[in-house]
């Protein structure tokens, strides 16, 4: 797109002495030719780019012009690169910094550019939480919020289930925000048996938080994104105990992923057999329980056939046997 490029191009300028048109047009990825009619509008439009002619020459913005873009806060900065998801960043107490820094960044862009944030918003919007279900943010999701952006450590009661609470010093590293649910990815401190180790708390369900004194330097290593990604990939593992053999039409292959958890059927068509002549293959599926097996699976109707265990698919055949006679007295 021309505006972001023409962004691009000053906060280029903006970076160095000096470019020639050779070095702009490999970074801004087009001709020569280009970074010319380019330099011609921004000139057009008041930015002060001055073109040098001959073989030293190039392009460098006069009197040391600088972008308000530069205006911003750090908080402002940061915030930003949220604002994508105008609902989280209520939930954390950062809506009017995200604002704030809305702004700033429409009042610098050229006025041909000036629709450019309503245009993308109106094109674009994140929904995160589930269907069917009314989001309520969790009451210390702010504190929480703060103590992740300023690298403070905090001390946590947390509820666990059935085992009451526990109360934990955390370093809080990051924070996740999946299917409506808020998660923040920790490293616990002060405990022999899980001191230095990341954990995941689900923030709904701490009792209490009070932000420390102190800060904590950060483990450059971490990988936000990573980490979730390991974290929840082990839970859905975790909670498949039981075995389930199908039999898959080619149709039941496409929509298994579809049915069942994701990872499960990733494995389970990864195992798969040689398809008969039918084309059907056999593969063995890990579940929950065979009472959720028999919910998934139901979805996918006569394109899967269960051959193990024995009592679940007899519930198969007694579901089929009740269907048929439903319909055959329709």
């Amino acid at each position: 797109m021309r505006a972001a490029r023409l962004i691009k191009m000053v906060l280029l300028l903006q970076s160095r002495p000096a470019m020639t048109a050779a070095e702009l047009a490999r970074e801004l990825e087009v001709s020569e030719r280009t970074v010319t009619r380019d330099a011609q509008a921004l000139s057009e439009a008041g930015v002060p780019v001055y073109a040098e002619r001959g073989r030293a020459g190039g392009y460098r913005l006069v009197g040391g012009y600088r972008t308000r873009l530069t205006g911003l806060a750090r908080s402002e900065a940061e915030a930003l690169f949220l604002s994508g998801v105008p609902g989280a960043l209520r939930e954390m107490g950062l809506e009017d910094v995200a604002s704030a820094a809305r702004l700033k960044v429409s009042a610098a862009l050229l006025p041909s550019l000036r629709d450019a944030p309503r245009a993308a918003a109106q094109r674009f919007h994140l929904d995160a939480p589930a269907w069917f279900e009314e989001p309520v943010p969790p009451a210390l999701l702010p504190v929480v919020a703060d103590a992740v952006w300023d690298d403070r450590r905090v001390r946590a009661r947390y509820r666990r289930g059935g085992a009451g609470e526990v109360e934990r010093e955390l370093e809080p590293y990051g924070l996740v925000l999946k299917a409506g649910i808020w998660y923040l990815c920790a490293r616990v401190l002060g405990d022999e048996n899980r001191g230095g180790v990341f954990r995941t708390y689900r923030i709904d369900r701490f009792a209490g938080v009070e932000e420390l004194k102190d800060r904590f330097s950060r483990d450059e290593e971490f990988d936000l994104p990573a980490f979730w990604g390991e974290q929840a990939e082990r839970f859905a593992r975790s909670i498949l105990r039981a075995d389930v053999v199908l039999r898959l039409s080619e149709t039941g292959m496409r929509r298994l992923a579809h049915a069942v958890d994701p990872v499960a059927a990733r494995d389970a068509l990864a195992g798969a057999g040689e398809p008969d002549e039918r084309g059907r293959v056999t593969v063995t599926l890990r579940v929950e329980s065979e009472d959720v097996a028999h919910t998934q699976l139901t979805a996918l109707g006569a394109e899967a056939e269960v051959l193990s265990p024995e009592p679940l698919r007899k519930r198969f055949a007694q579901d089929a046997a009740r269907l048929a006679e439903l319909y055959r007295h329709g």
